[in-house]
């Protein structure tokens, strides 16, 4: 048992997740919460009091000041951040030649401009503070790699966006560059890209649940909880070897 908790062990580990709010959010702050980590949770938002975390930040990552103002609070108030999660991330759904401009400009700036912020802040922190060793994990997304398939979208307007996929992207490529520019500073960078996740609380539409099951080699769409062993193990002493990678967790979709 010792061997396996030096491993993958996360007790006192001081996490800050962005994006808290969401689904996939609440289960990552939930899920490293009960693995004994001090979680900090953030979000532009603060609409749920009931998080499962040690504290809760309001946030707002496009806007670089804010971030660093909320990273210097958090240092000083736990003496150290040693994971960073850059969870938060928004699309946009009408058709594209209906996309405003302002609509490409929020899509950019939180999924990009916003993930670059905090991964800057973070890095700025682990120099003026010497911590030991850093761990980012970007979430990205399988649409960064792969095209939607606009087949299964027969009974719901959420249509997947060209510029969400586009940013997703560029959260892939981020995780790359950094994790080779921060290798020399102990920092290591990974992502992983969900596929399609199920939603228990705002249901995708039937039809496109039903497409969407057609489509994925596994015969459904995942769940949010299915997520957490990729991140655990990244976030983990067990994936001190593991940097610039990004585990796709689609059941197969992008396989096709």
């Amino acid at each position: 048992m010792r061997y396996i908790d030096d491993l993958f062990g996360l007790k006192n580990k001081v996490v800050v997740i962005t994006g808290a709010n969401g689904n996939l959010g609440y289960m990552i702050c939930k899920s490293f919460h009960e693995a004994g980590a001090k979680v900090i949770a953030t979000d532009i938002f603060n609409d749920k009091e009931e998080e499962p975390c040690d504290s809760y930040k309001k946030i707002d990552i496009t806007v670089e000041s804010n971030v660093k103002l909320v990273f210097d609070s958090i240092i000083k108030e736990y003496g150290s951040i040693d994971i960073l999660i850059n969870n938060a991330g928004v699309s946009t759904f009408e058709p594209f030649e209906e996309r405003l401009e302002e609509k490409i400009d929020w899509v950019m700036d939180v999924n990009l401009k916003g993930t670059f912020f905090c991964i800057k802040s973070f890095v700025s922190i682990c120099d003026k503070y010497k911590i030991p060793q850093g761990n980012i994990i970007n979430i990205a997304s399988f649409y960064g790699i792969i095209s939607p398939d606009f087949r299964i979208y027969t009974d719901t307007p959420r249509k997947n966006s060209e510029i969400y996929g586009a940013t997703k992207a560029g959260v892939i490529q981020m995780t790359k560059y950094f994790a080779v520019h921060l290798a020399d500073r102990n920092i290591r960078v990974n992502a992983i890209s969900p596929g399609g996740i199920y939603n228990p609380k705002n249901p995708q539409g039937e039809d496109f649940i039903k497409n969407y099951s057609f489509r994925c080699p596994m015969k459904r769409m995942a769940n949010d909880s299915e997520m957490i062993g990729a991140l655990l193990y990244l976030a983990s002493d067990s994936a001190t070897y593991t940097t610039g990678q990004n585990i796709i967790i689609d059941g197969g979709m992008s396989c096709w």
